[in-house]
């Protein structure tokens, strides 16, 4: 394959071609996000709506035995599992961008010992609605500053990224 650049994500590589943009899974870590994931986020979600439903039940039933602080953190996570899954809808797991169906890739920097560099493209799926792609870089323990550099690097040259 010409034309070929490639560096490392979180669960494995990103291949940049001409045409496409290929996202494989290596390892351990590939392979739970194969089995947990696949190439669709709903059974993700699915498993996000259950712990929500189960945290609002908790909240409800410590509610009715008089307890006041228990209800309202079960509460709040029950929330925030329901904000993550609307943040989540229109994400994408797809392992194969066309790049002609690229809208946007922008980077989003790391906070160093809370989260993760990563990239966020903007494409258009087969049945034409806009969807997002994260490609999520190696963290910290994984020399993460060097890899996002290459990698920033790599997507500036294929004059893919859009926004720093």
């Amino acid at each position: 394959m010409e034309n070929e650049q490639i560096f490392r994500t979180k669960t494995g590589y990103c291949h940049i071609l001409p045409d496409k943009i290929v996202l494989t899974r290596d390892g351990i870590v590939g392979n739970v996000s194969t089995v947990t994931v696949g190439h669709n986020i709903s059974r993700i979600l699915t498993i996000y709506g259950l712990f929500s439903c189960l945290l609002f039940y908790c909240s409800y039933d410590s509610y009715n035995r008089g307890q006041i602080a228990q209800p309202i953190v079960f509460g709040l996570i029950g929330l925030y599992f329901v904000y993550g899954i609307i943040n989540s809808v229109n994400n994408s797991a797809t392992p194969i961008i066309d790049r002609s169906k690229i809208k946007s890739v922008t980077l989003k920097k790391a906070i160093v010992g809370l989260t993760r560099s990563r990239f966020e493209v903007f494409f258009e799926d087969e049945s034409g609605k806009i969807k997002k792609r994260l490609i999520m870089l190696p963290g910290s323990l994984f020399d993460g500053q060097k890899e996002t550099e290459k990698a920033l690097q790599i997507m500036s040259d294929a004059k893919l990224i859009t926004t720093r």
